[in-house]
């Protein structure tokens, strides 16, 4: 076992429970670092319930493109740690070294005192982030906003609010409203506010807060919008048309993920011209969201011909999304589409799965080998056809990718693969296909 893993391994036991939202844990250990949360580069701080990861990494790419040098937090991570803090000074994830370094003195600043996995790892990266020069943060709330180890910082330059969803009732309430209110929480006095479009009762909450906040707010549809135009992507506002390249990322809700993106850089005063931001986009890069898998041993398991997606998405509002987009893809090449699924139990498998009815033609259900907290094949298989659609539990994920191989040999077809439920089950594919995010 390496030390990276040792550490985090031994911070991951300095509390009883993986999840306990609070503030105060973390500004005592940030006393005893000496506040580094005060000595960060100008921040954009991200919140939302889907989209945070596309709407930061379209950000970052844009602002490379500028010539900015970005630190990025994001969370959680695919196969490596290391994922989670991107320092701006060489644009790459944090070394094991400097990684190690940083979560020995949080070690030992917090003496053994109770502490959150997440709050002492967050503590790590502002320590990263204040040491280590750059011009901004990107700063992605790890759950829910006003109890979250990233809302320390006192004066952003804008708030984004990507679309609220039902998801991770048990710590941020059953209600759509009572969870936007949650992710409102980082909204601070007189900071611009992007927001996404939202259902009703989720908008209606962040308004509030915003108007509370005298922070000025900009929503999706109303002040800001992008769609296709001719085979690109066409960003308003009350100011600017801006002609750009459509996004890199699959699926239609990336329109509204970059004009998000581009509204949080214009409000933050960091958006560069027409020419800057194209070329940015035209590099974004977000592993796990509708990624396609092209090689790799498990794609070798599928049958000749066979279209194969990977996506993370997790919940009712990320079903909605890759549903819509297997849609788009079954319009322009009809096949029959078969899931591949893993999902935890803290998740809703018969939200995620029923904009699928329909769609899909089969679910195989798989364990997830990376985490204790996976539903079993089995559960997940009942929870499936509770959604309408048909379902098997497999043992493994060869297991299932073989099944799908013999029904396509009856078929006569290569099938629509899509591999889904799941952040951990995403990087596990990753890892055994050798694509590990670097």
């Amino acid at each position: 076992m390496d030390q990276i893993t040792k550490i985090l391994d031994r911070l991951l036991a300095l509390h009883p429970k993986e999840i306990d939202l609070s503030l105060g844990r973390m500004y005592r250990l940030l006393e005893a670092l000496g506040h580094p949360e005060r000595h960060l580069p100008p921040v954009i701080h991200v919140a939302g319930t889907n989209g945070k990861g596309s709407v930061t990494a379209t950000m970052r790419a844009i602002l490379e493109a500028s010539g900015k040098r970005c630190h990025v937090y994001t969370s959680p991570h695919l196969v490596a740690f290391n994922e989670r803090i991107r320092l701006g000074t060489d644009g790459r994830f944090v070394s094991d070294p400097v990684l190690y370094e940083a979560l020995h003195r949080c070690e030992e600043a917090n003496g053994g005192e109770e502490i959150t996995f997440f709050e002492i790892t967050t503590a790590a990266a502002f320590l990263l982030f204040a040491e280590h020069p750059a011009d901004v943060l990107l700063l992605e709330v790890g759950l829910g906003g006003r109890l979250d180890a990233t809302n320390v910082v006192d004066r952003p330059l804008a708030t984004v609010i990507t679309p609220v969803s039902m998801d991770h009732e048990k710590f941020l309430g059953d209600d759509l409203s009572v969870i936007a209110a949650e992710k409102a929480g980082i909204i601070k006095p007189g900071v611009p506010v992007i927001c996404a479009a939202q259902e009703e009762g989720a908008l209606a909450t962040i308004s509030r807060q915003a108007a509370r906040n005298k922070a000025p707010l900009e929503v999706f549809g109303q002040d800001f919008a992008a769609q296709e135009d001719q085979g690109r992507m066409a960003f308003q506002d009350e100011d600017e048309l801006i002609d750009l390249p459509v996004p890199v990322l699959g699926g239609r809700h990336q329109y509204a993920n970059a004009a998000v993106a581009i509204a949080a850089l214009k409000a933050a005063g960091m958006l560069p011209d027409g020419d800057t931001i194209a070329r940015g986009l035209k590099t974004v890069n977000w592993p796990g969201r509708l990624q396609p898998i092209t090689g790799g041993p498990l794609h070798d398991l599928c049958p000749q011909g066979s279209e194969v997606w990977l996506d993370g998405g997790h919940n009712p509002g990320a079903g909605v999304s890759i549903a819509q987009f297997m849609g788009e893809q079954e319009e322009r090449a009809p096949r029959p589409l078969y899931l591949v699924s893993g999902m935890l139990t803290t998740k809703d498998p018969i939200g995620f799965f029923r904009p699928f009815h329909g769609l899909a033609r089969h679910v195989g259900t798989v364990p997830i080998t990376t985490t204790t907290t996976a539903r079993t094949p089995e559960d997940l298989a009942d929870l499936a056809r509770c959604a309408g659609l048909e379902a098997t539990p497999f043992q493994s994920l060869d297991a299932a990718l073989a099944d799908v191989a013999a029904c396509a040999a009856k078929d006569g077809e290569p099938p629509r693969i899509l591999i889904c439920g799941s952040l951990y089950l995403a990087g596990e594919v990753l890892a055994r296909s050798g694509l590990a995010p670097v």
